[in-house]
């Protein structure tokens, strides 16, 4: 294979692309007519190829050109505009790095253009009057962050408190006078109106180094464990207060590395320092969409994943908070709010109670605001597309309840998701406080074009909406959350979530010529865990839910088909493959069945277990899911599957899942994960926690969890032949070598304490929230100058576009009947004239009308219809 061809490091792709085309002038005349000759027209780079492939017909030479500097250009290539007799490419050499390119197909002459001029040519094809309106809305974020320093590599992406640190670091170490801004932090500290660090008697940066001397000499003559209050008059002399640490030698440690600081710092001191301090005691998380509980909720609309992750999330920081509370000789309880909205209509859920404490804490609790309208509180659920009109008044009836209930204003706010992120930037804008987002998920990467097809889809999505929030949460926030670097800037061939929020266009409202810098240091990664008190290795037999045991025993092994599972294993001592996930396209479950089907070494060394959606397609209505399932029956009879493959329906109990992957590990087998792109991978983590061998995709975020061939193995899902050998040949090393599953479970383990647990996430973003709220500070200026462009933003786009946003009628949901029962299309009347036609038909049961659904598809998916 030929090598991949080197550019020049000073060199533009448009500097090099002149040489590269004059190179294939014959081949490269004819492509470009090619690409004119339809006319206006967005190209993606697999529309490119086919062109290319057409007007080269001899693969020798098209070889040739792709093995080039061209076929490299090309191949970073995302997308072009064809605009007679221009053709604009977009260029990402590397993740995070964009350059724009034109190429006039007449001469072949080359022009490097701006993000602003690209988005001009991409809005020619969909809005051409917008396009040429020289007054049209154009958006630049960056122009309100030139002090602030920035990363340089891709591969530095997300190490955002490493570069904050670096920067301090250098700011405080210019001389004794640059320290002062700290000296000033650390006086303002106090909790309550209790002063906490330093009095205003070390007011300086001098007197407070000569008395962390003092109070140094002090402490080392006392007993190591010595607690604080037998010294604490001693220090009220010298100006210290409360805060320090709970014994001596903690309280030593914090003075030397204050000391450190101000005498010689260096960024990892510094930061060790900054993460000590106590300034975050009360912390807000916002997740209004979907039904908030912690049961009964699982399975309803826009319900799932996120309520599971914020509850984990609070009980680890909840835990953190206590250590470090007590770690600091505090005597001050934490409290942490998650505050969702209160759903009168509850379907028997607890989302009509306004609070709700948080179980397995002490100092946690949900609130719950409802959403108003200009009629009165709106009483049923929803869409997470549709929840824009609300979340203004949301945000202040929710700060003036925050306030009422924490006697004071938050230390922390986290949002979560557009909306949650949102209702957090409006919050602490009114309050001064420090902000950090978790989007989750960016529907903008999940719908191709979206941005310029928004006109198209905004009747269903409202995607306008929903782009502009997310880009006034992304640019309010102090730090960003992230699971993954991919989550961030993808890979060399896929760009990132908020990647796509670099630069994009939504033709005739606005266009973004730079919407988020992924080099900026508020992005940090801070991946989750599993709840460990669920998903704990198979070795601890002590802990192991036994009582789970017969119903998985039957969930395996009967070979009775019922309506929870279908097929059996003939050959029970076999090893299991075992993969949990949703049955549709990018989950790939179906993928792996055929992987398995036609690999005639694996189906001997093992079974297949799958657990996913319905076995009957007449239960969901979901069309993919439909697809899907119709698509395994005929994969299980093609490749005559009965007596290898045992398909259970999804399961919803986190606990007997927990003991579900524990049997797996058993048996000696293990867990695939084949899906074409995963964000993050739960399931890896929790399969890993338990012990079990992961084999994961490559495409995503479990590239990142998995050492292949160390902790686990990666797996292509593009080629399914490659991924089975690979499975394969780890059971049979097994077969061979009785030691290996061990080893490598117990090198996943390893990889999971050290880098994978809620426990390290929370150590993480308190240290985040520690030292981004000193960093706010040191830029005051700034931050006021951009916080007025987002509000000047917030107010003269979003309060617009929220307008278009339908309100529905305030009906109570009908009672559900106890039998299975499919509800027909309902027609709803709209204000306006307008109707709220239902998407989908319902299916579910309940055991009276106040308890709710609990099928697994409950979908108010909607569309307006005038």
């Amino acid at each position: 294979m030929a090598s991949k061809p080197t550019l020049k490091r000073a060199d533009s792709m448009a500097e090099n692309m002149p040489d590269a085309l004059r190179q294939s002038r014959y081949h490269m005349k004819r492509c470009f007519a090619r690409y004119v000759g339809k006319g206006k027209r967005l190209m993606k780079l697999n529309h490119l190829m086919d062109e290319m492939e057409a007007v080269i017909d001899d693969k020798n030479e098209r070889t040739k050109v792709l093995e080039g500097v061209l076929g490299y250009i090309l191949c970073s290539t995302l997308e072009a505009v064809v605009i007679p007799p221009h053709v604009i490419f977009s260029i990402r050499s590397n993740p995070g790095f964009w350059e724009y390119v034109k190429v006039n197909s007449d001469d072949l002459s080359v022009e490097a253009v701006t993000a602003a001029e690209y988005l001009k040519s991409k809005e020619m094809i969909y809005d051409e009057n917008w396009a040429k309106d020289e007054n049209a809305l154009e958006l630049n974020f960056s122009a309100f962050d030139f002090p602030t320093p920035r990363l340089t590599l891709s591969s530095s992406i997300g190490n955002g408190v490493s570069l904050v640190s670096k920067f301090l670091t250098t700011k405080l170490n210019r001389n004794p006078q640059t320290a002062q801004p700290l000296v000033d932090y650390l006086v303002s500290l106090n909790h309550q109106g209790e002063t906490l660090m330093i009095t205003d008697a070390l007011n300086t940066s001098t007197k407070l180094q000569m008395a962390l001397i003092l109070a140094d000499v002090f402490l080392s003559a006392l007993p190591r464990d010595t607690t604080y209050p037998n010294f604490e008059l001693r220090f009220k002399e010298w100006g210290f207060e409360k805060g320090w640490g709970n014994t001596a030698e903690q309280v030593k440690d914090t003075m030397r590395a204050l000391s450190e600081a101000l005498e010689a710092p260096d960024p990892q001191n510094l930061a060790k320092f900054l993460g000590r301090l106590p300034t975050i005691f009360n912390v807000v998380i916002f997740s209004p969409h979907g039904y908030f509980g912690q049961s009964d909720v699982l399975g309803l609309p826009d319900t799932g994943g996120q309520v599971v992750y914020i509850l984990d999330q609070v009980r680890a920081l909840e835990e953190e908070l206590l250590l470090r509370i007590k770690q600091q000789g505090l005597n001050v309880k934490p409290h942490i709010l998650v505050v969702t909205r209160l759903i009168p209509d509850a379907r028997g859920t607890k989302c009509n109670q306004e609070w709700e404490p948080i179980n397995n804490t002490k100092h946690s609790t949900i609130l719950r605001i409802p959403f108003r309208t200009e009629k009165g509180i709106l009483n049923q659920w929803v869409s997470r597309f549709d929840i824009y009109p609300y979340l203004e008044r949301f945000a202040q009836d929710a700060t003036a309840k925050i306030l009422e209930n924490m006697e004071g204003k938050p230390d922390l706010i986290i949002g979560n998701y557009t909306d949650g992120n949102l209702v957090a930037s409006l919050m602490a804008a009114k309050l001064g406080i420090t902000q950090a987002t978790i989007a989750h998920a960016l529907e903008k990467t999940k719908y191709d074009d979206s941005d310029v097809k928004w006109k198209e889809l905004d009747p269903k999505y409202h995607f306008s909406c929903q782009f502009t929030a997310d880009t006034i949460s992304m640019n309010a926030a102090d730090f960003i959350i992230t699971s993954t670097y991919q989550e961030i800037a993808g890979s060399k061939d896929r760009p990132g979530q908020y990647e796509s929020h670099t630069a994009f266009t939504l033709p005739g409202l606005y266009r973004v010529v730079s919407g988020i810098n992924l080099f900026d240091p508020k992005f940090n990664i801070a991946a989750p865990g599993a709840d460990q008190s669920v998903y704990f290795p198979y070795t601890e037999r002590n802990k192991r839910l036994t009582s789970f045991h017969p119903a998985i025993e039957e969930l395996l092994n009967t070979k009775q088909d019922n309506n929870e599972h279908i097929g059996f294993l003939a050959d029970r001592k076999k090893p299991i493959i075992f993969s949990m996930a949703r049955l549709d396209i990018v989950k790939n479950v179906s993928g792996l069945t055929e992987w398995f089907g036609k690999d005639k070494r694996l189906r001997s060394l093992v079974n297949l277990v799958i657990v996913a959606g319905f076995f009957d397609p007449s239960k969901s209505k979901d069309r993919e899911e439909v697809a899907e399932i119709k698509k395994m029956h005929a994969l299980i009879e093609k490749y005559q599957l009965k007596g290898q493959i045992r398909w259970i329906a999804a399961q919803n109990d986190r606990n007997r899942n927990g003991e579900l992957y524990r049997c797996i590990a058993d048996s000696k087998g293990a867990f695939v994960q084949p899906a074409i792109y995963e964000a993050f991978g739960l399931t890896v983590i929790e399969a890993m926690n338990c012990g079990l061998p992961t084999f994961a995709t490559n495409q995503g975020g479990p590239s990142e969890i998995i050492v292949d061939g160390v902790s686990g193995f990666h797996i292509d899902p593009n080629n399914g032949d490659e991924s089975s050998n690979k499975i394969a040949n780890f059971f049979e090393k097994c077969r061979d070598d009785s030691d290996y599953w061990y080893r490598i479970s117990k090198a996943g383990l390893e990889r999971i304490n050290e880098c994978y647990t809620w426990k390290i996430y929370a150590n993480k973003v308190l240290n985040m929230g520690c030292i981004y709220s000193f960093w706010r500070q040191l830029n005051t200026e700034q931050k006021q100058a951009k916080q007025k462009y987002i509000q000047m933003y917030y107010n003269l786009q979003f309060r617009n576009l929220v307008k278009n946003v339908p309100i529905p009628s305030n009906e109570v949901q009908p009672p559900v009947s106890r039998a299975l029962t499919k509800v027909p299309s309902t027609l709803r009347t709209m204000p306006g004239g307008h109707r709220l036609d239902w998407e989908d038909s319902l299916e579910y049961e309940a055991e009276d009308p106040n308890t709710r659904a609990i099928s697994k598809k409950f979908d108010f998916r909607y569309v307006i219809k005038e």
